[in-house]
């Protein structure tokens, strides 16, 4: 077969990632998009993840697993970067199965997961604790123990789903890194003295985590997960080579990338649309497209600079009715977001870093009745104009927004599926939003549902 052919057999590939500080819908879009695809795969983060799908008006929540698990037949991955609680998977398992929907048989998880073990969750939370003791301000973290783990693989000392098909391994593995993170849990975080919850104090006694409740429950967990432990870098080459077209799920928003976020007010894992192939094991020529999911306006969950952040606890103000008429709760923690206007010089950064192919829009509707809206296009920093997000988290929290006015629309844009049926404001506004990022606008969501969707560019066309 010519290199010719064989490049026209293989599937289409497109990488789905946030452009802001994550909960701008993805989970709806690649939910969406899985109708054109035969798998789906979450690449990085952990259960600190969540996201919402709303299908035929009944609303589920995912943390671990793809969203594509909510289509029939799709087969769905959980990729090497992604560091995996066994325990929550299941609780997410067991809860889809309840709706009826089958998981088991189309779930594949790569035996390279590090795991996130119950001392990794109480080191997170004794951390954050530490810091409101000494008077700082907490990252924002879930508590859930996604940094810690990594922390242990960056380390190279990290226990990995593989590990647990060798008891007698996971068990010299597991004494070593007890002895570790006790002795910083007890010495440095004095966790004798911190109030745990329920779930991490089962397995403490003294400011300690127990060696024997990890170990027996992770190896009941063991035989729970085996039948789904797979080599997913091998699996998804060759589904590509079948013909597959794959759907690359990322987690969290560009600005709360390791690496190119705003930090260290970030999540520990890097977010861009790059890290797709190094977190699932698939090369960098497999991406074929790459679309960043970026809301009508903006939003941010726990601490770190925000240019465009408007009083959105006052009622009457724009900001309050983004908040409330967005139901801007986060679905992992339940935190209210912190809402501001749309920030075009953010999005320009977002642009760059993912090289993205286009935009969806979403929580269009949300917009709807304000009188005016307004749009950021850049910065005064330090007496100097500049168009596009500074890369520290100092340099930003001095940035002074520079805003465009534009008229708002009364008419309601809830459920368009057609671009010219919008209110004709609201199609200015996306235009504006097209000219001043440079990317374009390829879909518009204009409700949670998964039919209410403006289709002007499909990303799984050539």
């Amino acid at each position: 077969m010519s290199k010719n052919s064989s490049a026209a057999s293989a599937g289409r590939n497109v990488v789905v990632v946030g452009t802001q500080w994550g909960d701008e819908g993805k989970g709806k879009l690649v939910d969406w998009l899985t109708e054109s695809a035969q798998g789906v795969v979450r690449f990085q983060g952990g259960h600190n993840a969540g996201h919402t799908l709303v299908i035929n008006g009944v609303k589920t929540a995912l943390h671990l697993i793809p969203s594509g698990i909510m289509r029939p037949g799709v087969k769905c991955y959980i990729g090497n970067g992604v560091v995996l609680s066994v325990g929550k998977l299941f609780e997410e398992i067991v809860g889809l199965e309840k709706a009826g929907v089958e998981v088991r048989s189309r779930l594949r998880v790569s035996e390279g997961c590090p795991l996130i073990l119950p001392f990794h969750a109480a080191i997170d939370v004794a951390r954050e604790a530490a810091k409101v003791k000494a008077g700082n301000e907490k990252i924002g973290t879930t508590g859930r123990g996604i940094g810690p783990a990594y922390e242990d693989k960056i380390a190279r000392r990290a226990l990995r789903v593989m590990d647990l098909k060798y008891p007698e391994r996971f068990a010299t593995k597991l004494r070593e890194l007890l002895a570790l993170h006790n002795h910083v849990l007890k010495t440095f975080l004095h966790s004798a003295e911190l109030a745990w919850d329920e779930k991490i104090a089962g397995y403490m006694k003294d400011g300690e985590i127990q060696f024997d409740a990890v170990y027996d429950e992770a190896m009941h967990q063991a035989e729970l997960i085996k039948p789904m432990i797979a080599d997913v870098s091998r699996e998804l080459n060759e589904a590509h080579k079948a013909g597959a077209n794959l759907l690359f799920e990322g987690a969290q928003g560009t600005l709360l990338d390791i690496d190119h976020g705003t930090y260290p007010f970030v999540t520990s894992s890097n977010c861009v649309a790059g890290n797709a192939a190094a977190g699932s094991g698939v090369g960098p020529q497999m991406l074929h497209y790459m679309l960043g999911i970026t809301k009508a306006y903006c939003t941010r969950v726990g601490g770190g600079p925000f240019p465009t952040e408007l009083d959105w606890e006052v009622p009457g103000t724009p900001g309050y009715h983004m908040s409330t008429v967005g139901a801007e709760k986060g679905v992992t923690t339940g935190r209210s977001r912190r809402c501001g206007w749309f920030d075009a010089a953010l999005l320009k950064r977002s642009a760059q870093v993912n090289g993205l192919t286009g935009l969806c829009i979403t929580k269009l509707d949300v917009l709807d009745g304000l009188s005016e809206l307004k749009l950021c296009t850049g910065y005064e920093l330090d007496g100097e104009i500049i168009d596009i997000l500074p890369a520290g988290a100092d340099e930003i929290s001095r940035c002074k927004p520079i805003y465009e006015t534009l008229p708002g629309w009364t008419e309601s844009s809830v459920g368009k599926t057609r671009y010219e049926d919008l209110p004709v404001n609201a199609q200015r506004y996306l235009d504006r939003i097209q000219e001043t990022t440079g990317v374009p606008i390829h879909v518009v969501s204009t409700s949670p549902d998964r039919d209410h969707t403006i289709l002007l560019h499909h990303p799984f066309s050539s």
